[in-house]
């Protein structure tokens, strides 16, 4: 075990006064940033000597991108769900590193470390068969030139229908880089069949995580925490995921929650996509998508989706509705009267879901202000005194 790695970085006293926010954070002034920046480097040149000497000069925005990071902490989790090692939180660490070094070209070992997303993959071996999409099987897929390992979603070229899901995909996913996003690697027609290679997350869907594990308020809390990064950086693409639940959302060993199936989704600018794709899931369906009348689909019904995926992670079943068949059901999803929301819950959780599912689209919140919701803050671990940032690793 190595030595935990104290940070020197000036000590800046932190008040807890909300008024104050603004003014701390001009306190973090770029000198602050960067030798904070400075012992980063020098620590991972220590665990991966071939790091040493690399340059990792960092711009003010991109060192406090590394703080953040170095703000969080591993959920607390009695069934060993999703809490990430010391390793994992380094990797984690080195990825951001490779993605705003400024200074070093493609064949950086930063970059090498953290597996950046591949150059085309042609040479590859089809593996087992790991699941289905909403439009595609799911296969394993190894590259044998990049030495990677990835998902391969596959569709016969003869099946019209679900090519166009899968090449809506491809164009949607193509141009999209964010974290809590899955990873797109590339596409390749392979005799009858048509595939999009994305990133592997091996450890399943938020669907089969509940499922096997009951999660507390605080894991419900990081989780949508990361979803909404995701839809706010989704939305600033001005794309629609238009189908975002459980059985949707992937999660790393890590605790990393990562946006996957895109089939539905649409973006804003492209005119041409309309609901010809086809509608997204009942139980999740805002009330502007399920009454064609009104507005369609659009950023608020992400939104909408996501209050009942946070309803469905809370209680480990489908959002419920008062509705005994499915035509009840149809009419109770057009009237925005929303998912059950259970007494059970905490006032700040219910809080958030309810703003969720506000009927009217144009006053459901964006994700932006959502993230300024005291539930995915309130139950999150505090972040700590810059003097006070430590490291292990094995």
């Amino acid at each position: 075990m190595v030595s935990p790695i104290r940070l020197r970085v000036p000590s800046i006293s932190l008040s807890n006064s909300e008024d104050d926010l603004t003014d701390q954070r001009e306190m973090l002034s770029e000198r602050h940033l960067r030798l904070a920046a400075d012992e980063l480097a020098a620590f991972f040149a220590r665990i991966h000597p071939h790091l040493a000497g690399q340059p990792l000069r960092l711009r003010e925005k991109d060192a406090r991108a590394i703080l953040e990071m170095l703000g969080l902490r591993p959920i607390q989790n009695e069934e060993s769900i999703a809490v990430p090692s010391p390793q994992d939180c380094l990797e984690q660490l080195l990825e951001v590193i490779a993605r705003i070094n400024l200074d070093s070209d493609a064949n950086s070992p930063a970059r090498t470390i953290c597996t950046p997303r591949p150059d085309g993959i042609t040479d590859w071996e089809r593996g087992d068969h790991i699941g289905k999409g909403s439009f595609a099987s799911v296969y394993k897929g190894y590259s044998k030139e990049h030495k990677l390992f990835f998902a391969a979603k596959g569709v016969s070229l003869s099946d019209h229908r679900r090519i166009c899901h899968l090449e809506n995909e491809i164009a949607i996913l193509k141009p999209l880089d964010h974290e809590n996003i899955i990873q797109f690697y590339g596409t390749l027609k392979d005799g009858e069949m048509l595939y999009i290679f994305i990133e592997l997350v091996s450890h399943g869907t938020l669907q089969q995580a509940y499922k096997n594990f009951c999660f507390k308020e605080s894991q419900v809390s990081d989780y949508t925490r990361q979803i909404l990064l995701g839809l706010k950086y989704l939305h600033s693409c001005k794309v629609v995921h238009g189908d975002v639940k459980c059985a949707n959302i992937l999660v790393t060993e890590s605790g990393r929650v990562k946006l996957a199936d895109f089939g539905l989704s649409k973006s804003m600018e492209d005119h041409s996509q309309s609901s010809k794709l086809g509608l997204g899931s009942s139980f999740w369906m805002a009330p502007d998508v399920a009454n064609r009348k009104r507005v369609g689909y659009g950023f608020p019904s992400d939104i909408w989706s996501l209050g009942c995926t946070v309803t469905e992670m809370s209680t480990r079943k489908y959002p419920q509705y008062n509705a005994s068949n499915a035509v009840s059901l149809d009419r109770a999803i057009r009237s925005g009267k929303g998912p059950i929301v259970p007494d059970y819950l905490s006032d700040t959780l219910k809080d958030f879901i309810n703003q969720c599912l506000q009927p009217d689209p144009y006053q459901r919140p964006t994700a932006a202000d959502l993230l300024a919701h005291r539930f995915v803050n309130e139950s999150s671990c505090p972040q700590p005194d810059l003097t006070e940032l430590l490291f292990e690793t094995r």
